[in-house]
């Protein structure tokens, strides 16, 4: 009876509470680890299907914010690469941080072609950009956006306009752009190109839109607080797309990180906005109708035109026009440019082939003249067909968005056929991201005057 119970004893082994906490606390340690290796090991295989890890929660949020630590558009392009050119992003749970990101140039044709009308920009993208945009063409939907495309369509292919934008483009170019760079070249000191040629554009866009010299690209190359908002304000509104609205809201309502920067940057670009519009308003009064008639920028012509009540158009709308075609103008060429000088300084030979082209057509001048008083016409710059490809492909690889060819051409060749553009060694180069893709870090480069020996040489060889 004794050893019978001393036996049952013994096989029941005795735990104390303390001990059955510590094993339940063990066993919920070793649930926890196993659960979390399941949701990384399903989250990673996640990548194969859909291109990016899918967290639960917070979606493929956290692959983003890596991609903006590094460069955010071969970040993105490896990503289409390994999905065949389309692939889903999907925020975080109860965001709106989702979009389909595409290079396909098939569906880019469906988009933006085939089937534009389908697809609106959406309240999302509108919402994001309205701050800055306004109801202008690039944040407009339907009839607005119409409207505003219609009237800035007959205007762009008017004489008038086109007058206005090559005598604009030619004064800027050889009474402003040149001397600039002259001073650099005699120096042979390190300049910003992109910085040269931001002004450059923004100077004459401001005359396109506004009807305005601000006067950025000058000897000295003076801040213009108008320009350094407006770069700002583009800035920080590219940040909406990448962080949840949610977020950004709440930061706007209290007025703290990218949103206080973007409310004080708009602050300056409305100011000045306000002051032209002030400014022309009274001009126009004063001015009889045949004056009004040669008056051929955006503001002036707005102001002429009456919405669908039959009143003139609001100065907030006004504003919106003028600094959304300003935003077309201002960094799409100048951006694409700068681009394409870095892309030469790596491709000489091609360089090569653009100054032997440009040098053929202008020795069937018949009075050729000193290379510094040369003026490209534009029968000669429609010729220039190895520098027009030279300009696509550079746009291919890194693109801006649309740009004028002809406006490029004028400029890059005037600039090819006085000056060797030679980048600074070890000079970092990389895509900042914003609307349109800026060199994060300015494009720094030295400029080396052609002299006519120099010249001569490419007038002799033959591809």
């Amino acid at each position: 009876m004794n050893h019978t119970l001393h036996t049952t004893i013994m096989n029941h082994t005795f735990i104390p509470a303390t001990g059955r906490k510590i094993l339940s606390d063990v066993q919920l340690i070793e649930l926890f680890i196993a659960l979390l290796v399941f949701i990384v090991i399903h989250s990673l295989r996640q990548r194969r299907q859909n291109g990016l890890p899918m967290w639960p929660f917070v979606g493929m949020l956290p692959s983003l914010v890596l991609g903006l630590r590094v460069d955010m558009y071969e970040w993105i392009s490896r990503i289409l690469c390994r999905q065949n050119g389309t692939f889903v992003f999907k925020g975080p749970w109860f965001t709106n941080l989702n979009c389909i990101v595409t290079s396909d140039p098939r569906n880019v044709e469906h988009l933006l072609k085939t089937r534009f009308q389908a697809y609106p920009k959406g309240p999302y993208f509108r919402h994001a950009l309205r701050d800055l945009l306004g109801d202008g063409i690039f944040n407009a939907d339907d009839e607005i956006w119409q409207k505003q495309r219609k009237t800035a369509s007959i205007e762009f292919h008017s004489s008038k306009f086109r007058n206005m934008t090559t005598e604009s483009l030619l004064e800027l170019v050889h009474r402003r752009l040149l001397p600039v760079l002259q001073e650099s070249a005699d120096q042979f000191t390190e300049i910003d190109l992109q910085d040269i040629l931001l002004r450059l554009t923004f100077d004459n866009v401001c005359m396109i839109a506004f009807g305005v010299d601000p006067g950025c690209l000058r000897p000295g190359l003076p801040d213009i607080p108008f320009a350094k908002a407006f770069e700002a304000a583009t800035e920080a509104t590219i940040l909406r797309f990448v962080t949840p609205t949610l977020v950004w809201k709440i930061m706007r309502h209290f007025n703290i990180g990218p949103e206080k920067k973007l409310k004080d940057s708009i602050k300056g670009v409305d100011s000045f906005a306000d002051d032209v519009i002030r400014t022309r308003k009274k001009e126009v009064c004063l001015m009889s109708d045949d004056d009004k008639k040669q008056r051929s920028d955006l503001l002036t012509i707005f102001m002429g035109l009456k919405d669908e009540q039959g009143r003139p158009f609001s100065d907030k709308f006004l504003r919106d026009i003028c600094v959304n075609f300003i935003l077309a103008g201002r960094d799409t060429s100048s951006v694409a440019l700068s681009w394409f000088f870095w892309l030469l300084d790596r491709n000489p030979t091609v360089e090569e082939k653009i100054l032997c082209e440009i040098c053929r057509i202008v020795k069937e001048r018949e009075d050729v003249g000193e290379t510094e008083n040369l003026i490209f016409r534009p029968e000669e710059v429609k010729k220039m067909e190895y520098l027009h490809a030279a300009l696509s492909e550079s746009l291919r690889l890194y693109p801006s968005v649309p740009v004028d060819h002809k406006e490029m051409k004028f400029a890059a060749a005037s600039i090819l056929y006085r000056y060797k553009v030679m980048v600074m060694e070890n000079h970092l180069v990389a895509p900042k991201l914003a609307l349109t893709m800026y060199m994060k870090h300015g494009l720094k480069v030295k400029l080396c005057k052609r002299s006519e020996s120099d010249l001569q040489k490419y007038h002799n060889i033959k591809y």
